[in-house]
């Protein structure tokens, strides 16, 4: 086999020994032996060693808020003693540890975290007439751990104690805890990009804690 030398050698794997350790800007590596995690289906692009894999609904009543929601977040549990290696469309990953505290994520932007997380659906609660697909419903991680998330370019960081907080709902990441959400809706801004119907739909965030926004609406998904 040739040897390719140096030319490579830029890519070869990062090791650390950290459960979580990123390989490149989009590319996670999980080190099973140290951890167990839940990641969206379809993320594994590689890996090496004894890893299993297990399909998981998270239970009846988060099987029913999907399918009454539309939440399209689908979940296997990787465990074993091998490395597990995830990436989405070669979106941006940001690894951030959770210490006994919660967090809200779009289910389209979350790409694994560590099985001893809770996590459940939750409704962005407003007065909006508008409904946003992936924009009302969310998945809130409790506990501490790791979390892996996506980003469709890089985000910002926004402190929303500073001032009132306003974000596009399908912009919207993540938002810590201690900050409370609701839906504003505004008929007379009808030039805004994002919706074709005539009137723009806002996330409104206040309290104290962050919001991560991304410079994009999301993906578009084309299924078949």
């Amino acid at each position: 086999m040739a040897d390719m030398g140096a030319p490579l050698d830029q890519y070869a794997e990062v090791e650390t020994g950290e459960p979580f350790t990123l390989q490149n800007p989009r590319l996670l590596k999980v080190e099973l032996s140290e951890t167990t995690v839940m990641a969206r289906n379809g993320a594994m692009v590689a890996y090496q060693g004894d890893v299993r894999f297990e399909h998981k609904g998270g239970g009846l009543g988060r099987m029913l808020k999907k399918a009454a929601t539309g939440e399209g977040l689908r979940l296997m549990q990787a465990s074993g003693s091998g490395e597990l290696f995830l990436a989405s469309n070669a979106m941006l990953v940001h690894v951030i540890t959770l210490s006994n505290d919660g967090l809200t994520v779009s289910g389209e932007n979350i790409l694994a975290f560590e099985a001893g997380i809770d996590w459940d659906i939750t409704r962005v609660k407003g007065g909006a007439s508008g409904m946003l697909a992936g924009g009302l419903f969310n998945v809130h991680l409790k506990g501490s751990g790791l979390v892996a998330l996506l980003s469709d370019g890089e985000p910002l960081r926004l402190d929303v104690s500073e001032a009132p907080t306003f974000v596009d709902p399908q912009a919207a990441i993540a938002w810590s805890g201690g900050v409370t959400t609701n839906l504003k809706t505004d008929v007379q801004a009808k030039s805004l990009i994002g919706l074709g119907s005539g009137e723009s739909v806002q996330l409104a965030l206040s309290g104290q804690g962050w919001v991560l926004v991304q410079p994009s609406e999301g993906r578009q998904v084309v299924t078949t």
